[in-house]
């Protein structure tokens, strides 16, 4: 898998943004990646020091539209804490 494959967006929410004081950024990130192939991702775009890498699978919810119902897709986050003298990533300042 590339590594483009593995980091989905950035998710950017109030609780996100206030971690990023932490050294913490979150990402949708593939639904099959472990946490050894999302560390390496990270690195390898944004070119930073990865220390943790916690992630957490969520199940799509129920959607009805009249008569018809569905699912939205299944889904994972993960949250990268980066090393004490890593460079910061810019997509998440401002």
């Amino acid at each position: 898998m590339l590594s483009y494959d593995i980091i989905r967006r950035p998710i950017i929410t109030e609780q996100s943004m206030d971690q990023v004081a932490d050294r913490k950024y979150t990402f949708e990130v593939a639904k099959n990646a472990n946490k050894i192939e999302i560390k390496k991702a990270v690195e390898e775009i944004f070119k930073v020091e990865v220390e943790k890498v916690t992630t957490m699978n969520y199940d799509g919810k129920p959607k009805r539209q009249g008569v018809f119902s569905g699912k939205r897709a299944d889904w994972k986050k993960a949250v990268v804490k980066l090393k004490e003298g890593s460079k910061t990533i810019e997509l998440f300042e401002g």
